[in-house]
C-alpha cells in the first residue's frame, strides 16, 4: 500500500504532528525508517538524509518527490552511522519491539546519537480501529499494527536493545508518544 500517510481523512494531519513532535530531536546525519513518500525529507538537507522503506509504491512516490534524496528498500550498510535514527509510527508494526530498536541501534554512531520513535498510545487504540473504519485514519496502517506500546514497554523494549529513555511524552490529545532513546552509558 502505498503512502499510509495520505491514506484516511486525518492522515495527512496525524503526520504532521508526529514531524513536529520528532523535528527538534532530529540532529546531524539523519536515517528515517519507514520512510514511507518521504514526506519527513522535505523538513531535511538531502545531503544529510536517508530514507528506507519496505513498500516500493511508496520509495518510488518519495524518489519522485525528492529526486536528490537517498531513499532505500533496505538498511544501510551497517558501517554507515548517523546521530539521528527515527522510526514515526514504525514499531507497533513489529512484533518484537526490543530487537526492532536493538537492529536500529547499530547504526546511532556513538553515545550522543538519538532514535527517536513515535506510537500511538494503547489507551487510545479504540479510537484509532473507530477511525481507521471509518476512513479518518489509514485501514492499511491499523490493520497492520502487531501491539501498541504505552511508556514502561517501550523502557524495557529499550532496555533490550542498550538504551535508556532520554525524553518522553504524549501528544495528540495524549493519543500518541514520542520516545527519545540514547545508548547506555557503559
Amino acid at each position: 500500500m502505498a503512502d499510509q500517510g495520505a491514506e484516511g481523512v486525518l492522515s495527512p494531519w496525524l503526520q504532521r504532528r508526529r514531524f513536529a513532535a520528532a523535528l527538534p530531536y532530529l540532529t546531524g546525519r539523519v536515517l528515517d525508517v519507514g520512510c514511507g513518500s518521504g514526506a519527513l525529507a522535505g523538513r531535511l538537507k538531502a545531503d544529510r538524509y536517508y530514507g528506507t522503506d519496505v513498500d516500493p509504491e511508496s520509495l518510488e512516490l518519495a524518489r519522485s518527490r525528492f529526486p536528490n534524496y537517498v531513499f532505500s528498500s533496505q538498511l544501510p550498510a551497517l558501517d554507515e552511522r548517523f546521530d539521528t535514527v527515527v522510526a514515526l509510527a514504525v514499531i507497533e508494526h513489529d512484533a518484537e519491539p526490543g530487537d526492532f530498536l536493538k537492529r536500529l541501534t547499530a547504526y546511532m554512531r556513538d553515545s550522543n546519537s538519538r532514535l527517536v520513535v513515535t506510537t500511538p498510545h494503547p489507551s487510545m487504540d479504540w479510537i484509532h480501529d473507530v477511525g481507521a473504519a471509518i476512513g479518518l485514519f489509514s485501514k492499511h496502517a491499523n490493520e497492520e499494527h502487531e501491539g501498541l506500546l504505552d511508556r514502561a514497554t517501550l523502557v524495557r523494549a529499550g532496555a533490550v536493545a542498550g538504551l535508556r529513555l532520554s525524553s518522553y511524552r504524549r501528544f495528540l490529545f495524549s493519543a500518541n508518544q514520542i520516545a527519545v532513546f540514547q545508548k547506555e552509558d557503559r
